[in-house]
């Protein structure tokens, strides 16, 4: 009964689609060439009948009343951006007539629609986070994709990684990484540009994040150390990180670089990773520890006892828990560090404000082993895997923008921080999409 209460007071959201045609996925760049004609592709659309007002109202009063230095995105998440979320509507008054949705601008070099960004970067950025070009940014959420490569991994892709221009992709597993450049993430059959073999290859990474700058990665699983990675100009371990736990479940960085997180079971440690300090072995429950995420001075943990759990980093005093009602698989927050979003075992993703008691459910219902949460850059939408299914998922709207099904479970998943590719990882291969505006 106490949970059915807790349950009840999260306000319940749906998830819907376009109401245009299904299509195939392509499987590959034969619809190039209409592109550069200037054609838009079918389901590219973005008019769709808009929920019900008592359902989504609450999150388009905060998130849609924005200022124009709110507006003005600046450095602060992990891909070097903060973006909050917008309205549909409010998206399309500030793109103006000559760029609104149903009329994106042609890119002819790429050959994809692509929205033109005259965002400015705020000079205010945190140090070790470039700022991004604005022509390699885009800000809108992407109205279509295609498969367009496959990356022969040759063992289960726990973990995986995708910087941007030039694009590299880390495939993680046993034993190894692989790293993939440009030329490979087009093709079906290409050879990696390098294997990073571990010492010890009995070795398993589980999780990796890459650095806001991304000139740096950062990996662990089943070892007894974080490995540390230099990525530039060939990557290499630049330290290792001893462990106090066998297996390391999930990482996170801080969006300055100075704090990283690594989730074992019953505890949490939390390195000081510029100067490669162990500041504290910090204990939470044992169910509860699977997975870890930090925004600002909070950071949050979740796992098999339901709860999810939001820490303060500077006092490690335990603020808030919150009944899901179901296992909670992973964590992540939108690039403003203002919303988590916890993907459940059935599939429901629950979005709770990080500083206010604003709770909200997307309620799916349907059974799943794997669950991977990754929010784009720009903020206008995020990716939720689901088993074989890929969801991408406009926000603040919760418009389904598109939907894929893959041949076996989707163990990871990652987007390019300039928003043209996203990669997921399965069972000895990932898959590479490329995001269409």
């Amino acid at each position: 009964m106490a949970e059915e209460k807790e349950a009840d007071a999260f306000k319940i959201l749906r998830i819907h689609d376009r109401r245009v045609e299904r299509r195939t996925l392509r499987e590959s760049y034969a619809a190039a060439p209409q592109l550069q004609r200037g054609q838009q592709p079918l389901g590219s659309s973005y008019a769709s009948s808009p929920l019900p007002p008592a359902q989504h109202s609450p999150v388009y009063q905060e998130l849609s009343n924005m200022t124009q230095e709110q507006w003005d995105l600046q450095s602060r998440d992990t891909s070097g951006l903060q973006a909050m979320w917008f309205s549909e509507g409010e998206l399309k008054d500030r793109a103006g007539p000559s760029c609104s949705a149903q009329s994106p601008i042609l890119t002819p070099a790429s050959g994809c629609h692509a929205v033109a960004s005259s965002r400015e970067l705020c000079s205010g950025a945190p140090q070790g986070q470039p700022p991004v070009p604005p022509e390699v940014m885009v800000r809108r959420a992407p109205g279509d994709f295609c498969k367009v490569g496959t990356l022969l991994h040759g063992k289960r892709v726990n973990a995986i990684a995708v910087s941007r221009a030039p694009h590299h992709v880390y495939t993680c597993g046993s034993g190894y990484i692989r790293v993939w450049d440009d030329s490979a993430l087009h093709a079906f059959d290409r050879t990696p540009k390098a294997q990073l073999d571990f010492q010890n290859r009995q070795n398993r990474v589980l999780t990796c994040k890459l650095f806001p700058d991304e000139q740096s990665l950062i990996t662990g699983g089943v070892a007894q150390t974080l490995t540390l990675w230099d990525l530039a100009p060939t990557p290499q371990v630049k330290a290792q990180l001893a462990s106090t736990g066998p297996i390391c479940y999930s990482l996170a960085v801080s969006s300055d670089a100075h704090i990283c997180l690594a989730c074992f079971k019953g505890f949490v440690e939390i390195w000081d990773v510029q100067n490669q300090i162990l500041i504290r072995k910090h204990e939470v429950p044992v169910y509860g520890s699977r997975c870890v995420d930090i925004t600002g001075h909070k950071f949050w943990t979740g796992g098999e006892d339901t709860i999810l759990y939001s820490w303060d980093l500077r006092s490690y005093q335990r603020l808030q828990q919150h009944h899901l009602s179901n296992e909670i698989l992973c964590i992540t927050h939108d690039p403003g560090e203002e919303w988590v979003l916890a993907g459940l075992k059935m599939s429901d993703i629950v979005i709770l404000h990080a500083h206010r008691d604003e709770k909200f459910k997307a309620v799916i219902q349907r059974y799943t082993h794997h669950h991977n949460l990754k929010f784009a850059s720009s903020g206008t939408y995020f990716v939720s895997t689901q088993d074989e299914s890929v969801h991408c998922i406009e926000a603040p709207s919760l418009q389904r923008l598109f939907q894929a099904e893959e041949s076996s479970d989707i163990l990871c998943c990652d987007i390019s921080s300039d928003n043209k590719y996203l990669v997921t990882g399965s069972k000895n291969t990932a898959t590479v999409y490329q995001l269409l505006y």
